[in-house]
Order: C-alpha cells, then structure tokens, then sequence
C-alpha cells in the first residue's frame, strides 16, 4: 500500500469478477425499476416559495437518507408534472446511503474477505462502514463531480482516519468520467467542512471555510478496468468530468472510518442511529 500512502490513492485490478459486477448491476436496475420516486420530485412548482419548498424536501431527504435506501437524480430527468422524460433507468445519479446495511448482495461485497483485507494491509483496526452509494454516471448527462476532499463532508479528528473504496462496476475511462487525482494532496489537510445546521434552521448544512482553486495540470486519471477498485484517502483531492460517451460508468462506493481513537464529528451531516449504528466492517 506504498503507493496509497504517498500518492493518497491507489487502483487495484480484479476485486470482483465480471459476474458479480453483472450481478450488482442487474440488482440495482431490479431496484430501479420498482424504486417509488420521491414525493417533492413529483409536485409541480410555478413560485420561488414553492421552489423553495422544493429544495427544502431536497434537503431533509438528503440528510435523513443516512440509515435508508434513497434516490437522486440528473437534473432535467421530469417534467414540470414529477413524470419521467427520460427512461427511469436513465434518470438516477446515484443511489444512497445505506445499501451496505439493507441490500445482501451489496453487504456480502463490502464484508468481502477481499476488502477486509485490503482494510487490515492499511493497518486498520477497527473499521466501521460509514454509508455507501451507487454511481450511475448516466451516458450523455452524467453530471461532473467538482474537485473536493472527502473529509470536507466526512470529518474526523483526527484528519485521516477515512478511506473511499470505489469499485468500478464497469471500465470506468477518460471518455466517461473516471476519477481524477492530484497525487500527494492528501498531506495538506482540508480548507472546507459541511456541518449541519442548529436544530430547527434552514438550510439543514451549511459550510465553513472555501475550497482551494486547483490547477488542471495537476490532476492525474485514475482508469479503472470492469472489478477493479480505487482506494481514496479522506483528504485527497479528486474530481470526475461530465460523462459525454454513450457508455455508463456505474460504480458502487463506500466509506470505512478507523473507530479506534477516532472522533466523529457530531457536525457531520451523516449521522448513526439507532435503527443503523455505523456496522463493524470485521465479521467473522
């Protein structure tokens, strides 16, 4: 893991065979197609009060979606009835948060001999799964995910005690919005957070702090075949572009936090409960 410690990622080929990527796959589109869309996606707005009613529901499905199943979507996927314009496979940016908690062939992959081992090659002790999503990156529309550091929505103190296992579901490449790192950025510590708000306040997040400006020539792609997985540390940087191909680039991701002498913000937007205590990731 030489290279994950100095680079603040690393791409690790064969995690998963093409069947069980296919089998992942073909267990989401099931969800998809029976998923009830959510309610504020489905009313019609005509004012800016109601518009912003509209970005309220947003909001509290958002932050409540920590222990659920719970889905998100491209923009410009309804029309101005909450009905579908594009086909409802086409239409989802990504599911979230607690996939690894409720869906069995999702928990058995993120409890895999395979990642447990990969968590104790990083000298982790006593990992907990923190959420998890999956990332459609539609073909034509998949939106771009700016520059940013996971620790800026998934804080610790102290700093680095997170890690993103991103696995690739299918070729993820330059043409279709692989991950793009700047290598070493994980020792200069975060300039944002996203904290929650005081009980009872609008907007429910709200941030401290700005991101940095980064240079495009400092950035580095990471493609990654059919299986394969890239580690990320909490605290590198890292962006993907707009997908433009007519090729998708589904993912399914997931957090693991270091527990041991490690303090969760109360501040997080992400937040255990009592129905999903963050699980231990060691199982027997």
């Amino acid at each position: 893991m030489q290279t994950y410690m100095e680079d603040g990622y690393v791409v690790l080929d064969g995690l998963l065979t093409p069947r069980e990527c296919d089998e992942l796959r073909q267990r989401m589109a099931d969800i998809v197609e029976h998923m009830d869309v959510p309610e504020h996606c489905r009313t019609t707005f005509s004012t800016y009060h109601d518009e912003q009613l509209k970005t309220q529901g947003n909001a509290d499905y958002f932050i409540t979606s920590g222990d659920k199943i719970r889905f998100f979507f491209e923009k410009g996927v309804f029309d101005d009835k909450g009905e579908f314009i594009v086909p409802r496979q086409r239409s989802l940016n990504k599911v979230g948060h607690a996939l690894h908690a409720y869906e069995p062939l999702f928990k058995r992959v993120t409890h895999s001999p395979q990642i447990q081992g990969i968590a104790k090659k990083l000298g982790l002790t006593l990992p907990v799964i923190l959420q998890s999503m999956y990332i459609f990156k539609q073909p034509g529309n998949g939106g771009e995910v700016t520059p940013h550091q996971d620790a800026t929505f998934l804080y610790t103190e102290p700093l680095g005690r997170v890690v993103g296992v991103w696995i690739a579901l299918e070729d993820a490449t330059v043409d279709n919005g692989c991950l793009w790192f700047i290598p070493g950025s994980q020792n200069n510590g975060i300039t944002r957070r996203m904290v929650r708000t005081p009980k009872g306040t609008y907007p429910l997040t709200n941030f401290i702090g700005r991101e940095q400006t980064y240079e495009d020539d400092k950035f580095v792609p990471a493609p990654v075949k059919k299986g394969g997985v890239v580690l990320i540390h909490g605290e590198v940087v890292h962006r993907s572009d707009e997908n433009k191909s007519e090729s998708s680039r589904h993912v399914y991701t997931f957090h693991m936090m270091e527990l041991q002498q490690t303090q969760w913000s109360p501040e997080n937007w992400l937040q255990p409960t009592e129905d999903l205590p963050f699980p231990k990731l060691y199982t027997k």
